[in-house]
C-alpha cells in the first residue's frame, strides 16, 4: 500500500516510524510520504487566508493543496479529507481502507478548508464528535487502524478477525500466565483444553459486553440461533438483579 499524507507538520507523523506500521515499512509493505504543502503556496508561503463574507478564523487556501496534491505520483486513489463535519470513522471503515492499494490524507489546520479543495476528495471522514487543532493525529489514528488489517503486516489474519467491533461485537476477555495472580484465577474453561466449550464462552463474553457496554452495537447485529439463546439467559440475569454467570465455567 502507498499512503501521501499533505500536511503542514509532517514531523508530527513520527510515531509511524515505529512498531506495526513501522514494521510494514521495513518489509515493503507500506510506503509512507509527506508532503508539506506550505512548500507549494506561492503566496509568501501563506497558506491560509481571511474568509469571503467575513468571520472567524483563517481558512486553508486551495492554490498550496492543489498542487502539493498534483505533484504526487499516483493512479486511482482513496483521498481522505480530515473534517469533523465528516462521516465518522469506524472498524468497517479501516477494512474497507485496508483493501485499497493507494490511499491520500489531506490534514487540515486553522479554522477550515476552502471548500474548492473538496473537489479532490472521495472521502470527508471524522473520527468522532469534537474538534482538534487538526489533521495530523486523526490521520495517524486512521493509518494505525488500517494498517494493521492489510495481509502480512501482523501475521495471522485471526490476530485481527477477533477484535472489538471486527465481529460486530466487543471482544471477549483473555488472559496469560500466570494461572493464579493475587487471587485473581484464569477462568477454568480456558484451562480445559475443550476448544468447543471455549468458544462457546468466549462468545457469550463477547455478547455480555457488548450487552453491557455497547448495547447500540446490538441494533444493527443479526444474532445467530445461538446467540438469541444467549442473549435471552443475559436479559433474564439482568431483570432478576442477579451477577452475571459466565456460560461454560
Amino acid at each position: 500500500m502507498k499512503i501521501d499524507i499533505l500536511t503542514l507538520f509532517p514531523e508530527m507523523f513520527s510515531p509511524l516510524e515505529h512498531s506495526i506500521v513501522g514494521k510494514a515499512r521495513e518489509k515493503g509493505i507500506l510506503d509512507i510520504q509527506y508532503h508539506n504543502f506550505r512548500e507549494y503556496a506561492e503566496k509568501a508561503r501563506h497558506v491560509d487566508d481571511e474568509p469571503y463574507g467575513g468571520g472567524q478564523g483563517m481558512l486553508l487556501r486551495a492554490q498550496p493543496i492543489f498542487d502539493a496534491f498534483d505533484a504526487i505520483e499516483k493512479k486511482n486513489p482513496r483521498v481522505i479529507l480530515l473534517d469533523p463535519a465528516g462521516k465518522q470513522f469506524d472498524q468497517a471503515y479501516a477494512e474497507d481502507l485496508a483493501q485499497e492499494e493507494e490511499l491520500i490524507f489531506i490534514c487540515g489546520h486553522y479554522e477550515g478548508y476552502d471548500e474548492r479543495i473538496k473537489v479532490l476528495v472521495t472521502d470527508e471522514i471524522s473520527l468522532g464528535d469534537y474538534v482538534l487543532t487538526g489533521g495530523e493525529l486523526a490521520a495517524m489514528t486512521m493509518i494505525d487502524a488500517t494498517v494493521r488489517l492489510i495481509p502480512e503486516v501482523i501475521g495471522k489474519e485471526s490476530s485481527h478477525q477477533d477484535d472489538s467491533f471486527s465481529s460486530g461485537l466487543l471482544e471477549y476477555p483473555q488472559y496469560t500466565r500466570p494461572y493464579d495472580y493475587r487471587g485473581m484465577v484464569v477462568p477454568d474453561v480456558l484451562m480445559s483444553g475443550h476448544h468447543e466449550k471455549i468458544r462457546q464462552w468466549r462468545l457469550y463474553e463477547s455478547l455480555k459486553k457488548t450487552y453491557e457496554r455497547r448495547p447500540d452495537l446490538l441494533d444493527n447485529y443479526q444474532l445467530t440461533a445461538e446467540e438469541e439463546k444467549m442473549m435471552l439467559k443475559l436479559k433474564k440475569t439482568k431483570n432478576k438483579g442477579e451477577p452475571y454467570a459466565s456460560n461454560q465455567t
